[in-house]
């Protein structure tokens, strides 16, 4: 048998990074109240088991979230709450090792990792029997097994111009023989797309086998099969009982089943409890607390929480004191409380008293505010509009925004590619990560943007009238982010409007070339680099690349790296298309963020991992292991 590819890719700076976080977070907390502060569900050995916060239940797991759902369909979901919730209810055929090296895959419903043949071309994978999907009305009120067909049949369905699907450029990036004809055949024809007619590179070998096939070698595929909202098995049979509409009525084979929603208010998920995994995961030599997780839970059946609770609360002020008070029991430190919470990165003595636990991760992720390229004012690549940006970009401080609105939880952006994906060079810099008022004046004033009529404000090069128009949400983080960018605009003396409408809202218009500037974030979704390099590429308009650039030469530089196994050659294309999308600024970065979690006594098990956002379903609310 063919020997599977490499999952941990070279020089990743992921494992070195999560010992080093583990370690300065055992010396921080340490330092700031005891033991029994430090990272780690089983805490450190001298501690002595601290009470569960008031209001706690076992087996019930409460938290507070910023954003918003979507809905639960895997195929219409591209924000990360929607798919940390996905991850809860359906499939993917691969995962992650949760207290491994963070790029390090192992079977899900797989049997084993999948044979790769024919040089990153041929994947041929195999389910496990005895997994079912949940009952419904579509199997007879039943549960149906799993089988190798669901796989196809879901990865069809982002090819279906009636799913619209934001993700589409995962597959179609890697080229699967067959399904991007059979997608412009639905669109030309005006007829619906083809579930039955066979091709190539997503077929049915029997009933727990299945094989993709790619045009070009694909040696990063595996990370979206690890996915369940790029690959989470969907029952064919409930689409079309739903109409189409699983989003609202999802049935998987996942940890958990959705209990209760209140759309943009709660939602509750109940264990599902034929799920098919347990316990069993593989810290890294030297990893302490992960070994005590490891020995406590191994063997337990998945997920360890017979419920949780997730709220969704916008602003940062109520979702730090509903942790306070004992509401929810582990919160994502808000940045503003980020001082309060972790004084120079050291838990905070008040919380280490109460048993609260603090827990970091350098996050992959880039906050930046993209440039509309097609709109007629702020887009185009004609020298004059390329100035315009990038003067634009030089007269925003974004040490500032990480200082003031990140509270110092982030590091300065250099690209729109971030620590921990391949590719990235810690010692790459650029004019992103400048700022430079006198330049960026220069800029406008060699190009023509002056005021013409004395009224204190620029018009274009032809005389026009010239406003900038920034989306942002209705929160204060949001508010604080404009206000910022409001000083930058009136700096430059360019006249500016702030637009306010709910993320869901702008995340919609944005797919649709309808923002002209944005202040939103790209967060890893796989290990892959290419995820990032996706935003500059001009076929991923209306997906990943929300500036909406379409330069031939960045997308025939990415079409070269994507098809590269991780090394020098495909580092140095990367770092060219980089420099390349610098010199257009079709976005500019301005923070990757520093992670921060606190969790309540009663929270055991928990380890962050970039990409397992329902990490949930390790988790266990019950008391802490007794000190040995």
């Amino acid at each position: 048998m063919p020997t599977p590819p490499t999952v941990t890719p070279r020089r990743s700076p992921w494992p070195a990074a999560r010992r080093l976080l583990a370690a300065l977070a055992v010396v921080a907390t340490a330092g700031a109240g005891g033991p029994a502060a430090a990272t780690g569900a089983a805490g450190a050995a001298s501690a002595p088991p601290a009470a569960a916060t008031p209001g706690a239940r076992a087996g019930v797991l409460r938290l507070g979230v910023v954003g918003r759902e979507n809905n639960f369909d895997p195929a219409q979901t591209s924000d990360t709450v929607s798919a940390a919730l996905v991850g809860s209810l359906f499939d993917a055929p691969l995962t992650y090792d949760q207290l491994g090296a963070p790029t390090t895959l192992k079977p899900n419903t797989a049997a084993a990792l999948p044979e790769v043949l024919d040089g990153h071309r041929r994947f041929v994978f195999t389910i496990r029997p005895g997994i079912f999907f949940a009952e419904h009305p579509a199997f007879g009120g039943r549960p149906r097994e799993l089988v190798a067909a669901d796989y196809v049949y879901a990865i069809k369905r982002y090819y279906d111009p009636a799913t619209r699907s934001p993700v589409l450029f995962h597959y179609e990036g890697a080229g699967l023989l067959g399904l991007s004809e059979l997608r412009q055949r639905a669109i030309r024809d005006k007829t619906p797309f083809d579930y039955d007619a066979p091709v190539d590179g997503a077929r049915v070998l029997d009933r727990y086998r299945f094989e993709l096939r790619v045009a070009r070698p694909a040696p990063r595929l595996l990370y979206v099969l690890a996915s369940p909202s790029l690959a989470g098995a969907v029952a064919r049979e409930v689409v079309a009982h739903h109409q189409g509409d699983i989003g609202a009525h999802p049935v998987g084979t996942g940890p958990y089943r959705l209990g209760k929603w209140v759309r943009g208010t709660l939602v509750v998920l109940q264990r599902n409890p034929a799920y098919h995994r347990f316990h069993d995961e593989h810290p890294l030599a030297g990893d302490e607390a992960g070994r005590r997780i490891a020995e406590r839970f191994r063997g337990r059946r998945l997920p360890l929480n017979e419920r949780v609770e997730i709220r969704f609360i916008e602003e940062a002020q109520p979702r730090w004191l509903a942790f306070l008070n004992g509401e929810i029991d582990m919160v994502a430190v808000p940045p503003e409380f980020a001082p309060q919470a972790a004084p120079n990165g050291r838990l905070a003595p008040f919380l280490a008293k109460r048993g609260v636990a603090l827990h970091q991760q350098v996050s992959p992720t880039t906050f930046y505010t993209m440039f509309n390229l097609e709109h007629p004012v702020l887009g185009g690549l004609a020298p004059h509009q390329v100035a315009l940006r990038r003067a634009i970009a030089l007269a925003y401080d974004a040490q500032r925004e990480i200082a003031l609105v990140r509270r110092g939880q982030a590091t300065l952006p250099q690209s729109v590619l971030p620590p921990g994906v391949s590719g990235y060079d810690p010692g790459f810099r650029s004019e992103m990560g400048e700022h430079d008022l006198a330049r960026a004046k220069a800029l406008l004033d060699l190009y023509g943007y002056a005021d013409r009529d004395g009224d204190g404000w620029r018009e274009t090069p032809d005389g026009s009238p010239l406003r900038i128009e920034y989306s942002g949400e209705p929160t204060q983080a949001s508010r604080n982010l404009q206000g910022l960018w409001q000083k930058a605009f009136a700096a430059l003396g360019l006249r500016s409007e702030f637009r306010v409408a709910q993320w869901q809202e702008n995340i919609k218009a944005s797919r649709t070339g309808r923002l002209m500037m944005w202040g939103t974030g790209w967060a890893a979704a796989t290990p892959d680099g290419s995820y990032f390099t996706d935003v500059l590429y001009g076929p991923s308009k209306g997906q990943a690349n929300r500036s909406r650039i379409d330069l031939p030469e960045l997308n025939a530089l990415h079409e070269r790296q994507r098809v590269l196994p991780d090394g020098p050659e495909r580092d140095a294309l990367i770092r060219e298309m980089l420099r390349l999308s610098v010199a257009y600024m079709p976005y500019k970065g301005t923070a990757h963020p520093l992670d921060s979690w606190v969790t309540h006594p009663q929270v055991q098990g928990y380890r962050p991992h970039p990409y397992i956002r329902d990490y949930w379903r390790y988790l266990a609310v019950e008391p802490a292991a007794p000190a040995h």
